[in-house]
């Protein structure tokens, strides 16, 4: 009987903590969502001009970096051309190497940096990392910069949409705004990065929502479509109206042609899969080299370039000339085999080797010779008039890149603003869900995806911190139709362990969430957890918004 007793009163102690304990989250979410339950409208519009001063930050920053890129490349081609002897090479090699050791040192420093940064955005916003934002600026512009002048094959949208993203983070941590508001700024200023770095406004809008939220709310779109255009409109006034690649078209395909259209979207989607798998045998590459340290890696493509540079320096930088001189026609079938091959395993030795710098430019380039390939091809073997070659360079553009980052509204839009043409606008589109479907067949597994996967998994495997004294930090995802939380009560549903929802999202409202709200599909949940349980917290929301397989 005493036992019985103490058992109910141990019982009622956990439920009295257990209360005591949701009675603290809820009033620290009223207090994170105050400004949303007040007056959506209010914040709709603060939003909305806090979207136009990210985006002016972000423009700004990320015109700094693309002027001082432009500048890096022009000193590394200067530098080889001045190449005549041998104390000249030695000169240049010692030079390289002392590059590669400062960057070295930089992901030492700030290990967020490696890489294009889009995967790093994605999982910030997912609630997975927090970044520090005035490092990642300081150490993402110098690392990616000395990469350039190493002429390593990288581009300038992943450090701008990173850099974008963490001037929106700096914007948010100054003003003191809550974690909600501030995953709201981040998204902005990584819309409004990609914007500025391509010229490419609805890219930029695009890109963020699709990349990295898949569903999204009114408050979202155009908050980071306001950033997005600011962005654009500071970026013009520094760098022109021009197109970012200058491609001309002298014709159009005709309806005789469309059965090709259809077969290079098969194409693009097979050499998609085919990047997936290079680059995944480049990363088993650099993991077999124990003996050197991971920040150290970027060593290897350092000492490339340098040997590259004096064989074929065409290959060297994001490939923008050489993308278009593709298009001017400087190049024969033989040349361009040999160009995408060397480019191809050169820009898989940069991207898995961790060195500050974008993918997504050096990804189009390829893209645009997997085109001039096959339009040699259909020229050759199917009569195809030769001045039509150009139009199959743009349609694989994006029809390689959604095979590979799996966005494929981003990449229908993207082709089309890069180009400075909407002639091919069914074309591409046609081209683009040949190429995704194709890639899905495969099981190709998206891009940033794939790279916020390994990123979860290191930071799991460095996160042994106790949870006393955290402090609470919010977990959002969108329910997805059919999915686990499809028309379910709150109540009902095992949420993940210590987690509460504070915030329910439908449309235009903000619904103060209670057991008896049923949730649907197109709902936005905001989550409160514990700092050191964001990860498992995000997994398992993910796992319960997530639609079925196919849907």
């Amino acid at each position: 009987m005493k036992g019985t007793r103490k058992n109910e009163s141990a019982s009622l102690k956990t439920g009295a903590g257990l209360c005591k304990r949701r009675r603290i989250m809820q009033r620290q979410s009223q207090k994170t969502l105050h400004h949303m339950v007040e007056d959506h409208r209010i914040f709709s519009a603060r939003l909305a001009g806090e979207g136009a001063l990210v985006g002016v930050v972000a423009g700004l920053v990320a015109v700094a970096y693309r002027r001082a890129m432009d500048w890096s490349l022009s000193f590394h081609m200067a530098m080889l051309r001045h190449m005549h002897s041998w104390w000249t090479v030695a000169v240049f090699s010692l030079l390289l190497a002392g590059m590669a050791m400062v960057v070295a040192r930089l992901i030492r420093w700030e290990p967020w940096i490696r890489g294009s940064g889009i995967s790093e955005v994605s999982g910030e916003l997912r609630g997975y990392l927090d970044m520090c934002w005035w490092r990642v600026l300081v150490a993402k512009l110098a690392g990616s910069l000395l990469g350039i002048v190493g002429g390593l094959s990288l581009g300038r949208e992943g450090p701008s949409v990173q850099l974008g993203a963490m001037a929106g983070k700096g914007f948010s941590r100054t003003f003191r705004r809550d974690e909600l508001e501030e995953r709201y700024l981040v998204t902005c200023g990584a819309g409004a990065g990609l914007s500025a770095a391509f010229n490419c406004p609805l890219s930029g809008v695009m890109f963020a929502l699709e990349t990295f939220y898949k569903d999204y709310s009114l408050n979202m779109l155009f908050s980071v479509m306001t950033a997005a255009v600011v962005a654009d409109f500071v970026s013009k006034v520094f760098f022109g109206m021009n197109p970012v690649f200058r491609i001309p078209v002298q014709g159009t395909l005709g309806l005789s042609e469309v059965w090709l259209v259809l077969l290079l979207g098969i194409f693009c989607g097979l050499t998609g899969a085919l990047f997936h798998q290079c680059l995944k045998g480049s990363g088993r590459f650099y993991s077999h080299l124990r003996r050197l340290p991971r920040e150290y890696h970027p060593v290897i493509p350092f000492l490339l370039a340098g040997m590259i540079g004096f064989v074929l320096p065409e290959v060297l930088g994001d490939g923008h000339v050489m993308l278009e001189d593709l298009g001017a026609g400087v190049f024969g079938f033989r040349m361009i085999v040999m160009l995408f091959t060397v480019k191809f395993l050169f820009s898989m030795l940069c991207f898995s080797s961790g060195a500050p710098g974008g993918s997504l430019a050096p990804m189009m380039v390829l893209g645009g010779f997997v085109g001039g390939i096959y339009g040699h091809l259909a020229v050759m073997h199917f009569s195809v008039a030769p001045r039509l070659i150009n139009n199959f360079v743009i349609l694989a553009m994006a029809g390689y890149f959604a095979a590979i980052v799996r966005a494929p509204l981003t990449a229908v839009v993207l082709a089309s603003e890069l180009t400075g043409s909407l002639n091919h606008l069914i074309y591409v589109g046609a081209v683009v869900i040949i190429s995704e479907l194709t890639a899905a067949l495969i099981k190709t597994e998206p891009l940033f995806e794939a790279g916020l996967g390994r990123l979860i998994a290191e930071q799991r495997s460095e996160e042994h911190r106790t949870s006393e004294g955290q402090s609470k930090v919010l977990v959002m995802a969108s329910i997805s139709l059919g999915s686990v939380l499809d028309q379910a009560a709150i109540a009902s549903v095992a949420w993940p362990p210590g987690s509460l929802v504070v915030s329910v999202q439908r449309g235009n409202r903000e619904l103060t969430p209670n057991g008896d709200t049923v949730l649907v599909a197109g709902d936005r949940l905001v989550l409160i957890c514990d700092q050191d349980q964001r990860i498992p917290a995000a997994e398992a929301l993910k796992a319960m918004t997530d639609g079925p397989a196919g849907i």
